[in-house]
């Protein structure tokens, strides 16, 4: 859709796609949109992973940013880690609102001056009950919620987490599992550990996935794969939470 009162993402792609998204979405990008987007908009699609970038000049253009996760550290010193690094402290300064998922979490808190690390319980896979922070409550952007769970359910696969917030962030929810579950600074910053984009057969591959590649223990994973298939995430609710920050008040 084109036009001058469109508005307009970006997915700053930091995974490659997997053979298996590909048969079944044609590609993460649409994994996204499907959640995140709506008919009105405009998303365009970076895979910062493999260096692309938007231009400095073109960031104005975009309502909002969505950081993907990825199997990468977000702590690690590979070039294009370093410049989204950058890229967000620029759309930090610039007040533009930027939502990182999992690793997209992990990467606004490094960037933005927390610490990072290996988890501190290890691998987290499968569903996993998120409880809100009382700070939760006071966050603008989702004065259009009638009403807050006190929790809800999230897909969930990481083995690195947030060890320390930003100066400034406030921590929005935490888990048995990670205390830094979700995170924002003022109105414009905001992460999620968990997957809210993911559907639960996306999980089940990439489970197979790090099990076939050895990065996941298989008893582990197969246990992860009986308790996926038998509880169900809270999608709705996460993808209403995401879509509410990326879109509340944007000015166009």
């Amino acid at each position: 859709m084109k036009g001058e009162n469109v508005k307009r993402y970006a997915l700053l792609l930091a995974a490659k796609d997997s053979d298996y998204v590909i048969k079944m979405y044609n590609g993460y990008f649409n994994v996204f949109v499907q959640a995140f987007g709506d008919e009105d908009e405009n998303w365009d699609l970076f895979r910062v992973v493999e260096g692309e970038f938007p231009k400095i000049e073109e960031l104005n253009k975009y309502d909002g940013f969505v950081i993907s996760g990825s199997p990468h550290d977000a702590y690690a010193n590979d070039l294009w880690i370093l410049r989204l690094c950058f890229l967000i402290q620029k759309l930090h300064a610039m007040q533009k609102r930027v939502l990182g998922i999992c690793f997209g979490h992990q990467v606004l808190c490094q960037a933005l001056g927390g610490r990072v690390g290996k988890a501190r319980s290890g691998w987290d896979v499968g569903v996993r009950r998120v409880i809100m922070a009382e700070s939760l409550l006071q966050c603008r952007f989702l004065d259009e919620f009638k009403e807050i769970p006190p929790c809800a359910k999230i897909l969930k696969c990481h083995q690195d987490e947030v060890l320390e917030v930003p100066p400034g962030a406030e921590v929005l929810a935490f888990s048995d599992k990670a205390g830094v579950e979700m995170f924002c600074i003022g109105d414009h910053i905001f992460g999620i550990q968990g997957h809210p984009e993911y559907t639960k057969d996306i999980l089940l591959n990439l489970i197979d996935r790090l099990t076939s590649n050895e990065l996941l223990d298989i008893d582990f994973g197969s246990d992860a794969k009986t308790q996926l298939e038998a509880d169900d995430a809270e999608r709705d609710f996460w993808e209403k939470l995401c879509k509410t920050f990326l879109k509340r008040n944007v000015e166009i």
